[in-house]
């Protein structure tokens, strides 16, 4: 869990696909995290279809398009499809993660 907070803003503000909707700060992020791995039962692999990162001087957004696979407690594969987007200040001379969103596609 430290990896995973490292470098993250103690006021971090994240949109979520499962609830809560909306976590603020680092204690409300960490429980989110509480609730993957209660789904993966131990197993996920998160990987990467297309990245983009926009960045200043100062300020930087990443936009990705992603798949998780996990374990359901019945043992059963499950692959997500997600986007995601995070928010990163320069802080101290050090990339911050000031804001995280996920979401998924609508279904019709």
């Amino acid at each position: 869990m430290a990896a995973i907070i490292a470098n993250h803003s103690p006021d971090l503000v994240m949109f979520d696909v499962p609830p809560p909707f909306e976590s603020v700060g680092l204690e409300a992020y960490r429980k989110t995290w509480n609730t993957f791995f209660a789904w993966s039962s131990g197993f996920a692999v998160f990987d990467i279809d297309d990245l983009n990162v926009t960045a200043g001087e100062d300020v930087a957004f990443a936009v990705a398009r992603m798949r998780c696979s996990g374990r359901d407690h019945d043992g059963s594969r499950t692959d997500l499809r997600f986007r995601l987007t995070i928010g990163f200040r320069k802080i101290d001379g050090k990339w911050t993660i000031l804001h995280e969103h996920h979401s998924i596609p609508a279904e019709k």
